[in-house]
């Protein structure tokens, strides 16, 4: 019975996912030279014959023919006496081989050869994985989701390998439930406790980079290079491309006719929203693609500060910004220099306009409401239009009007 669990054991790591065949069988030829050098203190005349595809194990012992008076080694040597007794043609000098047996060794040898076996096998398993994964990093690979917890999803690659998507690695609106496809890129690999941990991410730039290669034939032939991503997983991403073919346009290539190629990946990303930029190192030239939408009217550039002021028209303020300051934040990241922005004043101004919301303490809230509605959120705006066009166009009292004129113009003074 310990014979075949035996051989049921070793039979089953012929499935195994990381371990190629020639590694295999010397893992396990090396285990079985263990056992028979501690009972015979030697295995060097010992030949293993193992066949993983049926599961069959032979081991043979080779001795060699001497006559009796000089048998010593009952190890190495067989007397020839003996040998006749298995076949009457042998003769000295000649080799005799004889089959051993699993059970010759014992119950508990055989017990501790397969536990041996076991822990061999597997160790050698998770050091491949882990030696496999690691020269993944960076690249793209397709999972099942297995399991959904809290913190994190457990991911099956192809060969059944388990694979972790972090809470923190996900897009925040991703949804996947238990037998989803999923695509994510390999971030780290790290041993814990003897087993390999590893990690993907949809949120890596790395990702998108990947994405891009699967997406445009001339980014995965080179012909297009990325030059730096920065991303909100989710929300929004800048992507600077070169071109090092004059014929080719970068920012329409990653695009596609229509968009065809960045839709499929703006649709992997849950609707991120990507700005694909020509890359250049005029820097001023690259501030200014990197703020779009917004337009840029000048550029005051300190680089031992690493810093940019940016001038533009009040109306193309919330563009450069973005919502929530994304625009800004990333853009900055991907020139590399803080960005701050200032509005633009006419020539004719030498005191910085004022918005009106800054007069609460003065003016009532239902009063300066009124004059948002007409598009004077400023208190230059206000100023700009006569008396009777206020009261005309607010419907405020003349009187009311007065006052806000005599409010505003105090400030200016």
């Amino acid at each position: 019975m310990e014979n075949l669990s035996l051989i049921d054991t070793f039979s089953e790591f012929k499935e195994l996912k990381n371990i190629n065949r020639e590694t295999l069988m010397h893992v396990l030829a090396d285990v079985f030279k263990g056992l028979l050098q501690k009972k015979y203190e030697s295995s060097d005349n010992f030949d293993i014959i193992i066949n993983i595809d049926k599961g069959d194990l032979e081991i043979w012992h080779n001795r060699t023919i001497v006559e009796d008076k000089d048998f010593v080694d009952p190890n190495t040597q067989i007397s020839l006496s003996d040998a006749k007794k298995i076949e009457e043609d042998y003769e000295i000098g000649e080799e005799v081989s004889k089959e051993v047996k699993l059970e010759d060794f014992g119950r508990r040898a055989i017990l501790s050869l397969r536990q041996n076996l076991t822990t061999r096998i597997l160790e050698l398993e998770k050091d491949n994985l882990f030696a496999k994964y690691k020269e993944r990093v960076g690249e793209i690979i397709t999972g099942e989701v297995y399991q959904i917890w809290k913190k994190e999803i457990l991911v099956l690659d192809d060969e059944g390998n388990e694979l972790l998507l972090p809470k923190t690695e996900q897009i925040p609106s991703d949804y996947f439930r238990k037998g989803d496809a999923i695509r994510a890129v390999v971030a780290k690999v790290e041993m814990k406790n003897n087993t390999p941990i590893i990690v993907l991410s949809r949120t890596a730039p790395e990702f998108l980079e990947r994405l891009f290669e699967l997406e445009v034939p001339e980014i995965y032939d080179g012909l297009i290079t990325i030059k730096k991503i920065v991303r909100q997983a989710g929300e929004r991403a800048k992507v600077a491309v070169e071109s090092y073919d004059d014929r080719i346009d970068p920012v329409g290539a990653c695009v596609g006719v229509k968009g065809t190629r960045i839709h499929g990946i703006v649709r992997e990303l849950r609707n991120e929203n990507i700005d694909v930029i020509n890359f250049t190192n005029n820097l001023q030239l690259f501030i200014s693609r990197a703020l779009s939408p917004a337009t840029i009217t000048h550029i005051k550039i300190n680089e031992e500060k690493k810093r940019a002021e940016v001038f533009l028209d009040p109306e193309e303020v919330s563009k450069a910004i973005g919502k929530g300051g994304m625009n800004i934040k990333l853009a900055s990241q991907l020139v590399g220099y803080e960005l701050d922005v200032f509005r633009n004043i006419e020539e004719s101004e030498d005191v910085e306009d004022v918005v009106i919301d800054e007069f609460s303490d003065e003016i009532d809230e239902w009063v300066l409401n009124a004059l948002k509605a007409i598009g004077c959120d400023t208190a230059k705006s206000v100023l700009q239009l006569t008396k009777e066009e206020l009261v005309e166009r607010t419907d405020l009292e003349e009187e009311t009007v007065e006052e806000i004129l005599q409010i505003l113009r105090s400030e200016f003074e």
